[in-house]
Order: structure tokens, then sequence, then C-alpha cells
């Protein structure tokens, strides 16, 4: 057990997650000791306490409490780069959103060379990283710029799954658990989704994503049932983008192409997540390679010509070999884009409880070998975030073909546009011109939002008035 503790609350998450990215194997917990002085101490189970990271105030005591944060979290770096022999991808970066601060400089002038020296320097960011997240930022500036002031976006939550994956911490549950509530559902995220719609009236809506769980879990007349009442409730007149997450191949029919299709769909993911049957037997997904094979057929007999696939990095027992040809296969797919996924574990998923899968020392090889695959196919990198427990300090990377990046992921990274989301879990952000966003969440339990849907509308509500 290893103990960070803490003299203020404000160096906790940085610090505990910090310790956590160097020991990713070992169990940690954090408290807080509100203390004058300032530091970070991490102590051993050997009782040692070789990590104290300490920051003295001068006299006058005029020291910014973000320079003191900071100056801390880079002392407990160097600490812990000293005790363990290796860094982090990322260095002291613990955000979810690294290209945040690259789009912040873009827009304040600066030049990719003084970025990315600034970004190592500082940041102790790999120069890799610091030159990808100025890469991705370049190009989600030129995505963004086609988004209209008075824009918004419309996510739609569906929290059912054909089964619920071992690393999954998301408020989905198995369909067969859910299958006599689902109408129920639907009916309370069509009382929202027309609560949005009058709320929203003087909005120009540019993306709507449908995503879960997996949205076609819901039966072919469910969907119509869905996608038709969009259409009757919303204008498609600012639509840039159109997507639904497919997810699942065990949860894709012909008929629910169809109906995907007949409303305007441009853009749906068929997620293998790995193409070794070993792997998704562990993880819990009921079908194999080929049925992500026939999916991506009917997808494409279907009509569709942008179509996304999501990997994870790092699934368990996974090897480089399995990696590169999980890769392999994929590239004979050819999709427009994939997003490559580094395997974090939180808690809440059955993986993280059970606590019988160790970080795979490879998975910064497969980190790359998916960069290498993405060029092959002529895509590039638009978009890119981080989560808690992400394995080995790396990240989530979006790649795409020209033309097919997703527009609604860049937006929920970057928080340039107010996204309005409904359904189990989901979470709305108001954006305000000042920059200034005002955050809306729903209940999480499946049940509960459906008792609660009045409440929910309310919150949309105040949300959304000016």
């Amino acid at each position: 057990m290893i103990r960070v503790v803490c003299s203020k609350e404000t160096y906790v998450y940085n610090g505990y997650h910090m310790v956590k990215a160097f020991y990713p194997h070992e169990e940690a917990a954090s408290c807080v000791e509100e203390k004058a002085s300032h530091y970070i101490s991490v102590y051993f189970e050997d009782g040692s306490a070789a990590a104290v990271a300490k920051e003295e105030v001068p006299g006058d005591g005029v020291v910014e409490a973000r320079e003191l944060k900071y100056r801390i979290d880079c002392l407990l770096y160097k600490k812990l780069v000293s005790r363990t022999g290796r860094s982090l991808a990322w260095g002291i970066l613990m955000g979810v959103r690294p290209t945040k601060i690259a789009m912040a400089e873009m827009e304040g002038g600066a030049v990719k060379e003084d970025f990315t020296a600034r970004f190592v320097q500082d940041y102790f960011v790999s120069r890799e990283k610091a030159e990808l997240a100025w890469q991705i930022a370049e190009r989600e500036k030129r995505l963004l710029d086609r988004l209209d002031k008075r824009g918004i976006s419309l996510y739609i939550g569906i929290p059912f799954c054909p089964s619920v994956c071992t690393y999954c911490s998301f408020s989905s549950g198995a369909l067969a658990d859910w299958k006599d509530r689902v109408e129920d559902y639907i009916d309370a995220l069509l009382r929202e989704l027309a609560a949005i719609a009058r709320a929203a009236v003087k909005w120009r809506l540019n993306t709507i994503y449908i995503g879960g769980g997996t949205p076609t879990t819901l039966s072919a007349a469910q969907m119509e049932r869905l996608l038709s009442f969009l259409d009757e409730k919303f204008s498609k007149e600012h639509l840039l983008e159109y997507t639904v997450e497919a997810g699942r191949p065990d949860s894709i029919t012909p008929e629910k192409l169809s109906v995907l299709k007949a409303h305007g769909v441009t853009r749906i993911s068929i997620n293998p997540q790995s193409m070794q049957q070993k792997t998704l037997d562990v993880i819990g997904r009921l079908h194999t390679p080929e049925d992500i094979r026939t999916a991506y057929r009917m997808a494409r007999e279907a009509g569709f010509d942008n179509i996304n696939m999501d990997l994870i990095a790092g699934l368990p027992k996974e090897t480089e070999e399995d990696m590169r040809d999980t890769l392999s296969q994929i590239e004979r797919l050819a999709p427009d884009s994939i997003t490559v996924h580094s395997l974090a574990v939180k808690r809440a998923a059955r993986m993280g409880q059970k606590k019988e899968y160790p970080m795979s020392p490879q998975i910064g090889q497969m980190i790359r070998d998916a960069a290498d695959c993405a060029k092959r196919m002529g895509m590039s990198p638009y978009y890119l975030y981080r989560q808690k427990n992400i394995s080995g300090n790396f990240e989530n990377v979006g790649y795409a073909k020209v033309d097919k990046a997703g527009l609604y992921n860049i937006l929920i990274m970057e928080e340039k546009q107010t996204i309005v989301a409904c359904g189990a879990g989901s979470i709305s952000k108001r954006v305000y011109p000042d920059g200034r966003i005002e955050r809306c969440e729903n209940v999480k339990d499946i049940a509960s939002f459906i008792e609660r849907i009045d409440e929910m509308i309310e919150r949309k509500r105040k949300l959304l008035e000016d």
C-alpha cells in the first residue's frame, strides 16, 4: 500500500494520480492533513518516504496557489522519476484534455516550435506527445472554424448493451436485465427531447450523436420511433454531422442499418476493441471477429461511407503480436477512421474490482503500431483525450481520413460549443461567449431517470434559457 499525504485538498488529485501512473499495480490511498505548509508526501509499504515534495513560501508570502501547486507537482515528478528510473509520456499533466493547452496557445499566437519547447520543459511531456498535441490542435481548429456561433450539439444516450464489458464503468446495463423497461425509457427520452426542442428553438443544430451503451440494442422499430421523432422536432438545416454508435456487431442487423440510412445518419461506429477471440471472451463481448467483419460489410452495402472502429491497447493478456494482428485485420477492412484507446480500468468496472489483469508492459509499442497503421490507411490524428487510471499514462487518439473526422468528438473535448445531452447519465454543457461553462447532469440510474424525468426536463429548461 502506498499512502499519498497532502497538506492541501487541491494537491490530492495530481499527487494521487501521478503516484498511480508510476506505480499502476500498487494499491494507493490519499489523505489531507490540512497543514499551513505546502507538500505532498508519499509513504511506501516499508515505511520510507522517498518521494517528499515540499515547497516553502517566501517571507513576503506572495506566491499564487496555482504556482505553488505547479512547483509541488514538478518536485514530486522528479522524485518519482529518480526513484523508479522512468518517466511519463505526459509528464506532470494528469488532466484529460492536454490538447486544450495547445489550442489556447495557438489561439494566443504561439508557433509550433515555441509551444513544443515549453511543453517539454514546463510539463516534462515527451517531445513526441508535445508534437502530437500541437498537430491535433491544428486540425481541431480547422474543423471548429466551421461552427455556427449560435450552434448547438445534441447527445442522446441509450444505456443498454448486449452484455456489459468487464472494463466498462459507464451507467449502462445488459439489455436482458432491462428488456421490460426499454419502452418506458424511450417514452421518458422522447419527453426530454421534446422539451429540449422547445427550449433550444433559437439555436442551430450542428451535430447529433447517439451513443451509449449501444444504441443499436434498440429494435429496428424502436430506432425508427426515435429517429422519426427527431425528424419531427428538430431542424436539420444546419446539421454538419449525424452519428450513431452501432458499436457492438452483435446488435447490428440490415433492418437497423436501413433505418439509420433512411433518416440521414452520416457516421456510424462498429467497435471490435480487439480481433482476438480469446480477448473478446475475457472482456465479456458476445461476438466473434467474423461477426465484426459481417457487420462491417453490411454497413458498406447499406451505403455508409463514414465508418469508425474503436480499438483498445493493453487489453488483458494481449501481446504486441496480438495487437499487430488486430491492426492488420482492421487495415484490410479499411474503415474511414479509428479510435485507439489505452485501457483505463475504473473501480466501478468488474475488471477494476477483481484486480487480476496487470497493465501490459507492451502498451507503448501497441500505441505506436496503431499510429503507424492509421498513417498507412491515410489517416491523421484529429482528437485526443485521457482518462483516470489510463494504462501507462498514455492517451486515447482518434485518427481519420480527410473529411471523415468526428466533429462531435472534438466538441466534447475542446468545450467550444453548447452540448445538450439527454438520457440516463448524460451531462449537458452550456458554453457562454466569455468561455464560462455551466454543467447539468442527468441521474445515472436507468429506473431513476424514468421516474424523475420531469426533474431532468426542468434542469434543461433552466440551462438553456437566455
